[in-house]
């Protein structure tokens, strides 16, 4: 099958990101961080919570709704070395949800801290101060990253036994300990489907005041769901980039949200590149429908599956969203939900998005990619005025609106 993929170097899309920039704490108010508006090939600077005033008009905002779980585990074994199992996904029961209210026993695929040390046959145990009981771990599968959780107190949760021993996976690049603050700061006000193990970063920035300027303005929202996999801080490896694993992510999306999709076209702005790439991959889900390629409910949009068809052999915004409607209905489906690994890089075409609110991302990564993707070769104008600027990059960083022309 060709994919029509242009030449891309992976070395064309690095900056020099000092260490200094990269922001360690969040600010005390939320939307008091910077905003950078991109509007019309011009940059200019304000503040976060001016973002209403600088939305065109029409504008129709989504959102991602997922809220961040305690996803790092801490056992020791019977020599005190520290074993670390960060949760990844859900594996049994699947979706994550189901896998959050498992009690007694569910299965996860997890990255390993110190995995070397941590024995095939071995089961950790970690005590649960709050009943008594004990969380054990073992290895479901070893070479797949799969562990088995099992737990003594049944009528408790998984999503209550991480509560209250798990911590918070704040990004790599931040270089301190977790802190009580940290529980509130790394979730957006909004946040509601547990199972991400990041944030989406560009929702910190929301406060109640924002919201209310927004609906003042006659600006309206709805919200997705995509919950955030640790791959998004994985670095590409290959200069090519097409060798790059994408790791996938789950994705919720109701029969609500597509008649918003159908009743705003060419008015939808996403807050962050989840929100962003949970909408693509809605069209791409809606094309394989209508060429009977993928299912309606439990889909997986592989990383290059847009990229093997011709513009002309696609079917418009409204006949896809219109039909994958029209399916939930017939199938009497208020709900579909699926996996995404869809990798958008430049010579990607968008098919839903017009703007996009987000954080400064890590040179050299898929999010730089999608960025340079959406603004084109403007996207070093963007950073280089962020630096000179003394923007706070990444997570806990400042904001930018992105409307290319």
């Amino acid at each position: 099958m060709k994919l029509n993929i242009p030449d891309i170097s992976l070395s064309t899309y690095n900056y020099t990101l000092p260490k200094e920039k990269i922001a360690q704490h969040p600010l005390s108010r939320r939307d008091q961080s910077r905003l950078l508006v991109y509007s019309g090939e011009q940059v200019n600077h304000q503040s976060f919570f001016q973002l209403p005033d600088f939305l065109p008009p029409l504008s129709f905002l989504f959102f991602n709704n997922t809220k961040v779980i305690n996803a790092r585990l801490f056992f020791k074994r019977a020599t005190g070395a520290t074993i670390q199992i960060f949760l990844l996904e859900a594996t049994e029961p699947f979706p994550v949800q189901l896998a959050l209210q498992s009690t007694g026993i569910c299965v996860w695929e997890c990255m390993i801290g110190n995995r070397k040390k941590w024995k095939k046959e071995e089961i950790l145990q970690l005590e649960l101060p709050e009943s008594g009981g004990v969380l054990e771990a073992s290895w479901e599968n070893y070479e797949q990253s799969l562990v088995r959780f099992r737990w003594s107190d049944e009528d408790r949760t998984f999503a209550q036994i991480i509560e209250e021993i798990g911590r918070i996976p704040l990004p790599p690049y931040i270089e301190r300990e977790t802190t009580e603050a940290d529980l509130q700061q790394y979730q957006t006000i909004y946040s509601k489907e547990k199972g991400a193990v990041a944030a989406p970063t560009a929702g910190l920035h929301f406060t109640d005041r924002v919201f209310e300027n927004l609906a003042q303005k006659g600006i309206q929202t709805d919200f997705v769901t995509l919950h955030v996999g640790a791959g998004t801080f994985l670095p590409i490896k290959e200069d090519d980039i097409q060798k790059h694993d994408m790791h996938s992510e789950q994705i919720i999306v109701t029969a609500s949200n597509l008649q918003n999709l159908i009743d705003h076209e060419r008015h939808i702005i996403t807050v962050g590149t989840t929100s962003m790439r949970v909408l693509e991959s809605l069209y791409w889900l809606g094309v394989g429908v209508m060429k009977r390629e993928l299912p309606l409910q439990d889909f997986t949009i592989k990383k290059l599956y847009p990229y093997q068809f011709e513009a002309g052999d696609l079917p418009s915004y409204r006949e896809v969203f219109v039909n994958l409607l029209n399916e939930m209905k017939a199938q009497n489906l208020q709900v579909i939900y699926g996996k995404t690994e869809i990798f958008i890089f430049p010579g990607y075409h968008f098919k839903v998005c017009r703007g996009l609110i987000t954080n400064f991302h890590m040179p050299k990564s898929t999010l730089i990619l999608l960025i340079a993707a959406f603004v084109g070769e403007d996207w070093r104008k963007i950073y280089q005025e962020a630096l000179d600027n003394d923007y706070r990059f990444l997570s806990y960083g400042d904001s930018s609106l992105l409307l290319p022309a």
